[in-house]
């Protein structure tokens, strides 16, 4: 059984976290969280995350980037300024870039793999606002609602959430 680690914290923006939860879950794989409080926090708009407090939550010093096959990467500004702060996440994702290992960001977790450095000529989707950043950190902006360059899979916005996990899950299977 494929293990998918989903990284966020509190104020993570909902959609992009409950859809990827379940979608993921859906195709039988084994779905744990790690959130910057490592323990259920609220989404954004209020939504538990994850949503059951028996849900699997794993503490970030507990990562073992051999033990996931993939890493999904939700948005949310708020929470996007909580995790570009901790170095230990930034390294657990340029471990998964450097081991090949699939990495689905979408929106404003854009800015998290800035922050990794990992996305120098690599063709990167991204909130629309992100564009700069993208091209100044190197990568090529496409403006499409999924878009897949090797290991990496990147959607720009919430409204796109079925493309992002469809072009995921057809680079898992």
């Amino acid at each position: 059984m494929k293990k998918i680690l989903i990284i966020t914290s509190k104020l993570v923006q909902d959609h992009e976290f409950i859809y990827p939860f379940y979608r993921l879950k859906e195709e039988g794989y084994d779905v744990i969280t790690c959130n910057s409080d490592n323990k259920q926090v609220l989404g954004y708009f209020g939504t538990k995350i994850p949503p059951k407090e028996e849900d699997k939550i794993i503490d970030v010093d507990k990562i073992n980037v051999e033990d996931f096959d993939v890493l999904v990467l939700p948005g949310g500004v708020k929470s996007m300024e909580i995790l570009r702060l901790n170095e230990k996440i930034l390294e657990i994702i340029k471990a998964f870039f450097n081991k090949k290992k699939l990495i689905a960001a979408t929106c404003s977790a854009t800015m998290l793999l800035i922050s990794s450095k990992i996305i120098k000529n690599k063709k990167v989707s991204g909130y629309y606002a992100w564009k700069d950043d993208i091209i100044n950190a190197g990568g090529v902006f496409v403006d499409k609602p999924c878009v897949i360059d090797e290991n990496l899979i990147t959607s720009p916005h919430y409204k796109y959430v079925g493309d992002w996990m469809k072009g995921l899950i057809s680079k898992i299977n």
